[in-house]
């Protein structure tokens, strides 16, 4: 058995992650990252006094110690940063998934380590078990339409080697159920929405308050301007909503097919397979993460191009300067980059990378 430190948000997922580990026998304790919009919130959206009793209720109920840990000045550099610039220059960065490597399984797990914890547990809907070479491995979770091992696909194997993921082995609704069985205060609380360290805030209402509006032209593939926006970092690739613009086809809609940086021209076309760069088939891929084994030179596997996105088979060949190139065995829909690709063998991830360049 193992000394484990709980990553306890206050919601039903790692309440469960906690009882489960007990039930398992593991030694634990709990604690409640105090991220970003603990202490930043100008719009009153976050619940994070709410969720710190939350967790504290649920660590109380299971007899185990419980902390406030403030990870507020490591998530502004690793994560909040990593997340303007992204915006800023153009691209569409994933918070979530740096989150998990730079926070939780990077500082938060650093921290355990240093008092002696053999790891740490969260709420994660992702399973570990031997993989190559009987190392850990993250696999995804059982509950299809929960999978989150898309968002651990930038891990590095020895972060792996230090994770428990209990309640990937159960359906969400079994989870709900083992809460309200356990008299946990989380049984029916509703999921959280937000991202990351967001909460309840609009990502762009949080953009507003650090990146200045940039109003520009909004044009068709052939460059008739057909409207104004409100700056480039409030869109992203295949978006159809806010445009505003009224579609010239009644029944398709107008979708951002492009933002070009160098003319601040927003690129917007319909939303079908024909249209110049909706779809693509190829891309490269940049700062590539193996979760165990070094990824391949050339293989035949399969990537997941976004969160709930279909695992689909690509051709995969690793260049010597630490990129890669992939090529879909089916045209993908608005791939952005700057957006995760995570890489599987079947259910088991194999690492992650970021789009760099699409087509």
């Amino acid at each position: 058995m193992a000394r484990l430190l709980v990553a306890m948000s206050g919601g039903v997922d790692s309440s469960v992650a906690a009882l489960l580990l007990q039930e398992q026998g593991h030694e634990i304790e709990g604690a409640y990252m105090k991220n970003w919009m603990a202490e930043w919130d100008p719009l009153g959206q976050c619940p994070w006094e709410q969720d710190v009793a939350d967790a504290r209720a649920v660590a109380d109920k299971l007899g185990i110690p419980f902390r406030v840990v403030n990870l507020i000045e490591d998530y502004r550099e690793r994560v909040v940063d990593y997340l303007l610039k992204g915006y800023a220059e153009g691209v569409t960065p994933n918070p979530d998934v740096y989150c998990n490597r730079e926070i939780k399984f990077g500082v938060f797990l650093d921290l355990a380590l240093r008092e002696g914890f053999d790891g740490i547990g969260t709420g994660h809907y992702a399973r570990t078990a031997p993989g190559p070479g009987r190392a850990k491995a993250v696999y995804e979770g059982a509950d299809p339409g929960k999978d989150q091992s898309y968002f651990l696909a930038m891990l590095r194997p020895e972060q792996i080697a230090r994770a428990w993921f209990p309640v990937g082995e159960l359906l969400k609704s079994e989870v709900r159920a083992k809460a309200a069985t356990a008299g946990l205060v989380t049984a029916e609380k509703k999921d959280s929405q937000g991202i990351c360290f967001i909460g309840k805030v609009r990502m762009q209402d949080f953009l507003k308050e650090y990146l200045p509006e940039k109003p520009g032209p909004i044009v068709d593939l052939e460059g008739r301007v057909l409207g104004e926006h409100r700056g480039l970092h409030n869109y992203t690739l295949g978006q159809r909503r806010g445009i505003r613009v009224a579609s010239a086809e009644p029944e398709t809609a107008y979708v951002v097919v492009d933002k070009r940086m160098a003319t601040n021209e927003l690129v917007i076309g319909y939303d079908r397979p024909d249209t110049e760069g909706l779809y693509a088939s190829r891309a490269i891929l940049t700062d590539l993460s193996a979760a165990g084994p070094e990824l391949p030179a050339k293989a035949r596997i399969e990537a997941r191009p976004r969160y709930r996105a279909p695992r689909v088979a690509i051709d995969f060949t690793r260049r010597d300067d630490g990129t890669a190139d992939i090529v879909f065995a089916s045209p993908q829909r608005a791939l952005a980059p700057g957006q995760i690709c995570a890489l599987y063998e079947g259910p088991r991830l194999m690492g992650g990378a970021v789009f760099a360049e699409i087509g």
